[in-house]
């Protein structure tokens, strides 16, 4: 069983776009419990600590992005993305 703590943080995190059950527990299990962690440490890095524990397509990383400029995935700019590829390949 789950610590009210725990739970109360998946919570949230699935109140952000994109960001469902699965992917809540994986960023509680890589030690991101907020939108304003994620926000604080980027989403690329977020991205790179989920990959170093799971299998994590570049979908991840725009729902991430996705998750603190409130757009679906799908809709991040192509301005955006590319930013994000620079960091991450840098």
């Amino acid at each position: 069983m789950m610590s009210s703590d725990a739970a109360n943080i998946l919570q949230a995190l699935t109140e952000l776009k994109n960001i469902g059950p699965k992917s809540a527990r994986r960023l509680l299990e890589a030690g991101i419990k907020s939108r304003e962690q994620i926000e604080a440490l980027g989403a690329v890095e977020v991205f790179n600590r989920l990959r170093q524990r799971y299998p994590a397509s570049l979908t991840m990383l725009w729902a991430l992005q996705g998750a603190l400029l409130d757009l679906p995935y799908n809709q991040i700019p192509p301005e955006i993305k590319s930013a994000l590829l620079d960091e991450l390949n840098g």
